[in-house]
């Protein structure tokens, strides 16, 4: 696998690079956002990343135009910016994913596993690997949740529950419809153990001083979204 890593901090790049590539990937560094549109755009790789800002060309620009060419090379943003807005802008202009930083190394070696695995052919159609409401993000495939620049693992029931629960954003759902997703007819859970999933939930993805996600309307079911 080959990747092309833009970002005119050296000091953090050429490190970088050398852990990528005792992952066994080939690695290709550019510094500044000229070179690496050449790279990009003259060379076959599998995976970009790109720092969002930098002299000549950021790496915004640089995605806009490969997408603007119809190439359609997994891209990883590495960026300092951190609000709602600035990910709209990026995923908009093309991106797959980013990541903010600064960063642990685990988990961008485990975005990287992540993209490269992700079929990429003009014919088939795009596959959701993220759900997106409010400033929580769910990353399907690894069942990690992310939600003001932390990482949240989920076990594979709460990562099934929170699928659901953003899927269907702002949106009543019954205990039966939460029941019949999550446990289906071959399983029989206890008469509590909606609520007990509910609570590990929203003691993982609702941290002191964030707004809530989870709404109980009682007698009923749940909503997700935050509260105007």
């Amino acid at each position: 696998m080959r990747i092309l890593l833009v970002d005119d901090e050296i000091e953090m790049a050429a490190p970088l690079s050398r852990v990528l590539a005792r992952e066994g990937y080939e690695v290709d560094v550019a510094n500044d956002g000229d070179l690496g549109s050449r790279l990009a755009t003259q060379t076959q790789y599998d995976l970009l990343i790109l720092d969002w800002m930098m002299p000549k060309q950021t790496g915004l620009e640089i995605c806009q135009q490969l997408r603007s060419q119809g190439d359609t090379t997994p891209v990883l943003f590495l960026t300092a910016k951190d609000t709602i807005d600035d990910r709209v802008i990026g995923l908009d202009a093309g991106a797959d994913d980013y990541l903010i930083k600064p960063f642990e190394l685990r988990e961008l070696l485990a975005r990287v596993r992540a993209l490269l695995r992700r079929p990429v052919t003009q014919e088939s159609a795009p596959i959701q690997q993220r759900l997106r409401v409010d400033d929580l993000e769910l990353d399907l495939q690894n069942q990690v949740a992310y939600r003001n620049g932390r990482a949240i693992e989920l076990s594979e029931k709460e990562s099934q529950l929170l699928e659901y629960l953003m899927g269907q954003p702002n949106q009543l759902l019954t205990h039966d419809q939460i029941y019949q997703h999550l446990w289906g007819e071959g399983e029989k859970p206890t008469s509590n153990a909606l609520a007990a999933q509910i609570r590990l939930l929203r003691r993982k993805i609702e941290a002191v001083g964030e707004p809530p996600l989870i709404s109980t309307v009682y007698g009923k079911g749940y909503r997700f979204g935050s509260i105007d």
